[in-house]
């Protein structure tokens, strides 16, 4: 008889059993995205519709997201919508330049995330961890303290970018940070009215009016920080660190990127590539709080990794339960979670069976890891926290289109492998040390805006485990 818990179902939005009317469709885009998809969304490989008139096509299949994604690649841009909600934030910044510019951008990006920097990265993500475990040290005692961990996920992630790919050197307090953060994506990083009439861009957002105050912020941060590094290259360039901020700036010397594209690079960088490690983690940490035997499971391989004294860099591969249970949250919680295409030429694709999709040009192709990660066809209990199915000996029933928290094909996540050791390292530093608990004030609700978020951040109680603890 098994004798396991019945698994955790995190919240989420039911499946629609009904379509909604126009004026229900708006509605729900403005307030979260996450409760427009239907049951034929979860249950169907393909879905051909229109969308305000415009022909869409929405994908599960993991053959035709292949095909989409890595086969045909060439053939699909990013989709009008898109853009129209990301490139007044990031302009030409790696995640919204396309064609010559966006090969420039990741060719002149990539000697960042190779593999000979992740060993220096594993010992920075560490000390960054273990310098804000000190927060909870100081507070939490006896019954412990109750954080808001969502936005301490923000300020811990942001705190290992800026030490791992600026040096610490950005030009910036944290003090306000994930607060700037959430702003910035609650007004900016949100579908607008304007946007699914595809108004031009220079037709006023009225949703984002009280979001450039804070975007300018964080352009000031950009220039000032490449002011700054600038100045101690040209003052002593031997000692200047041979970072990514460094890396970019030696672009504009080679006529690699101009000055606009690395500052629209290392503003997609400073606002958006701690953000989904941040979410993930703090969905982690909600699910784990409601499974205590998978807590314990994880409790017991860091602790055991941890007394051995292995490298940290060695921790993703000596961790498979820990980095299970944030891939679980990753699938459950996609902080991306959707993909938007266009086809810029007609198209076809036949799957197995025989059965054929006719893909005109200028159809917008939808993929959606918030349904492709629960969908009936593809998963065993889609809605349930199930970390056991990401163990080693059972990843090889998940098909590589099957499963996307970072995309693929050409525009893959850079930083994929960088996120994942960012993660278990924070989650081994965080739970060795800590317990994260429920409050009755922890009742999140996954709300899109850009990323997946706790709707009125995740207040947990934290409360130090009862033996002593490493140095």
């Amino acid at each position: 008889m098994d004798m396991r818990p019945d698994p955790f179902v995190p919240p989420a939005p039911l499946p629609r059993t009904a379509p909604p009317g126009r004026l229900e469709i708006i509605r729900t885009i403005l307030r979260n995205p996450l409760e427009l998809w239907g049951e034929p969304s979860y249950t169907l490989p393909w879905i051909q519709t229109r969308f305000f008139r415009e022909r869409t096509l929405i994908v599960n299949d993991p053959g035709l997201i292949r095909h989409v994604l890595v086969d045909n690649a060439v053939n699909y841009r990013m989709s009008d919508i898109r853009q129209l909600i990301l490139r007044p934030i990031l302009r030409d910044g790696l995640l919204t330049a396309e064609g010559d510019v966006w090969k420039r951008s990741r060719k002149a990006v990539a000697p960042v995330f190779t593999p000979r920097h992740a060993n220096g990265f594993a010992g920075q993500m560490l000390r960054q961890s273990e310098d804000y475990a000190r927060k909870y040290e100081s507070a939490a005692s006896g019954e412990g303290k109750v954080f808001e961990i969502a936005a301490d996920m923000t300020e811990l992630t942001f705190a290992i970018l800026a030490d791992t790919l600026f040096s610490g050197e950005i030009v910036t307090s944290s003090d306000s940070f994930a607060d700037d953060v959430n702003a910035l994506l609650h007004r900016m990083g949100r579908v607008d009215p304007m946007d699914l009439l595809r108004a031009p861009s220079w037709v006023p957002r009225v949703t984002r009016i009280g979001g450039q105050k804070v975007l300018d912020k964080f352009r000031s941060i950009v220039r000032q920080t490449m002011d700054a590094r600038l100045a101690r290259m040209q003052a002593d360039r031997a000692s200047t660190p041979d970072d990514f901020l460094t890396l970019l700036l030696d672009q504009a010397a080679t006529g690699g990127l101009t000055d606009e594209e690395i500052e629209d690079n290392i503003l997609t960088f400073i606002g958006a590539g701690h953000e989904t490690t941040a979410r993930a983690l703090a969905w982690t940490l909600y699910c784990v709080a409601n499974t205590p035997h998978i807590r314990e499971a994880m409790e017991e391989e860091i602790d055991r990794v941890l007394s051995q004294d292995a490298e940290p860099v060695k921790w993703l591969d000596l961790m498979p339960y820990t980095r299970a249970a944030f891939e679980e949250a990753l699938r459950l919680y996609p902080p991306a979670p959707s993909i938007n295409r266009a086809a810029i030429a007609d198209d076809r694709w036949t799957d197995a069976k025989g059965e054929t999709v006719e893909i005109e040009a200028g159809v917008t192709v939808l993929i959606m890891p918030w349904t492709l990660h629960r969908h009936e066809l593809y998963w065993d209990k889609p809605r349930a926290y199930v970390p056991e199915r990401f163990l080693p000996e059972n990843r090889g029933k998940i098909g590589r289109f099957q499963f996307l928290p970072f995309g693929a094909g050409p525009r893959v996540c850079i930083g994929a492998t960088f996120a994942l050791q960012e993660a278990v390292i924070a989650l081994a530093v965080l739970m060795h040390r800590f317990r994260f608990d429920m409050t009755e004030q922890t009742k999140p609700w996954p709300v899109q805006k850009l990323t997946t978020q706790p709707q009125n951040g995740l207040p947990m109680r934290v409360t130090p485990r009862s033996f002593p603890k490493l140095a």
